[in-house]
């Protein structure tokens, strides 16, 4: 079968994106200066790893790192204050400040382990080519096993090959055009219905719960051809998810793996509460898997074209269930569960941070807007319409850049290596790659802070980590790279193309809007909006109810 078809993979050898310098005082917003980064302002209690004290982090200085060290990488000094925010708040802003001082490499003992932080693209773009060879995901596969099985996501070797191979052609061009009618402009659509109440009465929104929402329901219809309603109705899935995310991070940094004993994980309250949200994801996902398995048998369908689309059921599920595969019902679970939470996770904060940096910039959203108007002519976007949308795009790019997910990428040297720089790491190095301080680093980007658009140049191929050169990741690169990076920037600029094309969106003043980690950059309060209607020509009359 063939690879993955959209309008942004023809961009992979196109020639190098141009990072545009503008000709005339731009508008901007500094990141700097509208973003409380301290964790500890926080109000309330948040879940935290069993925080090592100092003499653990230097007990594991003193045995993982010699005085023979011949790696040539710098060693940072962390305090227990920072592996405290490190542990428990937002993972990337320690790692930031220490690239600030010890440079684009360091060694980072934090509490039991031993890492190497990358915030260098070329050392980053090495260690990413070499997955399968010289890396593997390693520390991230073994803390999340218990959420994704052994589905692609985490999977290695040879099983997560086939995986890929199996999943990878479910996302061909066909079916994208498909989803951006029927799921993503619905859905978008739908939101706006219910934001019309909260506009007419002044009412202060939680963008960021109903972007979390919104993809929530546009992950269900377009994976399993099931309507969650999350928009209308409280789903559990939502909090399961982002329960089991915030638990797989915790155990990365746990001093011991006691979550590895089955009988402490029926007694430690936190444990109980990820098994808890487990269950309920997979569960959901079963129940899902049964009933379209039934359907397919009683119609004996099979896949008879490398674009098949099934017109009643065009769902990622129907799809694989109809290519007849051997596969056992727990590895199309684990499979379909890593489409689940990746999917909802990422694009709901790519939509919350995107909006945020817009609603900063009165500039680019009236661009943005005027963009829309253009294009659109009062109508629902279609999947034709995406390729002229460009200024929305690199708005959701330079969102992307400031605010990537995950901040953070996680690998496991195989093998001893030598690293551009001539930095030595030895195998079974666990090596954290910063995407977030790569996106943020002065030596990286011009004027790096700043939230410009313009910097993608509009009629220059969709940026990438190729034609960067893994100076802008965030769908991460290589053999590893994100299997539905087209699938999430599509639903992401459909959304907002028809939020923003209905919807003036105000920032709540006074807002204290920190930043935590999941899998992703969450805000830890919120995200809060008041909204009104545009008065424009031809709006949407809704079609979905």
């Amino acid at each position: 079968m063939q690879s993955l078809h959209s309008f942004s993979s023809l961009s992979v050898l196109a020639p190098p994106v141009r990072l545009q310098k503008p000709t005339k005082t731009p508008n901007f917003v500094t990141i700097k200066s509208c973003i409380n980064r301290n964790p500890k302002e926080e109000s309330g209690s948040k879940a935290r790893s069993w925080v090592s004290p100092d003499w653990l982090t230097s007990l594991t200085k003193s045995l993982t790192i010699t005085q023979s060290d011949e790696s040539n990488i710098p060693v940072a000094s962390a305090k227990l204050d920072d592996v405290t925010d490190l542990l428990g708040g937002a993972l990337f802003l320690p790692l930031f400040k220490w690239m600030n001082v010890y440079g684009p490499i360091y060694r980072l003992a934090a509490g039991p382990r031993n890492f190497v932080v990358v915030s260098d693209p070329a050392i980053a773009k090495h260690v990413l080519r070499n997955y399968g060879t010289k890396y593997a995901k390693g520390l991230v596969s073994e803390v999340s096993e218990f959420l994704f099985g052994s589905g692609f996501a985490i999977a290695e070797g040879p099983l997560w090959m086939g995986r890929r191979r199996a999943v990878a052609p479910s996302l061909h061009k066909k079916y994208l055009s498909v989803i951006v009618d029927r799921v993503f402009c619905k859905c978008a659509e739908r939101l706006v219905e219910r934001l019309q109440t909260d506009a007419l009465n002044g009412t202060a929104v939680n963008m960021e719960e109903k972007f979390s929402q919104l993809t929530l329901d546009v992950i269900g219809l377009s994976v399993f051809n099931y309507n969650f309603d999350s928009l209308t109705a409280d789903s559990p899935v939502i909090d399961a998810v982002y329960t089991a995310l915030k638990e797989a991070e915790l155990r990365s940094t746990d001093i011991l793996p006691y979550w590895k004993v089955k009988a402490l994980c029926k007694i430690v309250p936190r444990q109980i509460k990820a098994e808890k949200a487990v269950t309920v994801i997979r569960k959901t996902v079963e129940e899902l898997i049964i009933k379209c398995k039934e359907i397919v048998e009683t119609e004996g369908e099979r896949i008879d074209d490398e674009e098949y689309v099934n017109d009643s059921d065009p769902s990622i599920l129907r799809f694989l269930l109809a290519s007849r595969e051997e596969v056992s019902s727990v590895q199309l679970r684990d499979d379909l569960l890593s489409m689940l939470v990746a999917g909802h996770e990422t694009t709901g904060s790519v939509l919350t941070w995107t909006l945020y940096l817009l609603s900063k910039d009165c500039n680019s959203l009236m661009k943005a807007q005027e963009e829309i108007d253009r294009v659109l002519q009062g109508r629902s976007a279609s999947f034709e319409d995406i390729k002229d949308l460009k200024f929305l795009t690199r708005c959701i790019n330079e969102s992307m850049r400031l605010y990537p997910h995950p901040p953070v990428l996680i690998r496991r040297a195989q093998v001893d290596d030598v690293l551009p720089g001539n930095y030595k790491v030895n195998a079974g190095q666990d090596i954290m790659i910063s995407v977030y301080n790569i996106h943020h680093s002065s030596q990286v980007w011009e004027r790096a802070e700043e939230f410009l658009p313009e910097r993608f140049d509009l009629e220059g191929p969709m940026p990438n980590e190729t034609n960067t050169d893994f100076r802008f990741i965030p769908f991460s690169g290589g053999p590893r790279k994100c299997v539905g990076d087209q699938f999430a920037l599509l639903e992401a600029i459909v959304a907002l193309a028809i939020l923003l094309q209905n919807m003036n969106f105000e920032l709540v003043p006074d807002q204290n809007i920190n930043m935590t980690t999941g899998a992703t950059i969450h805000t830890t309060n919120g995200l809060y909006m008041k909204l009104r209607q545009r008065q424009h020509l031809n709006s949407f009359v809704s079609t979905s109810r």
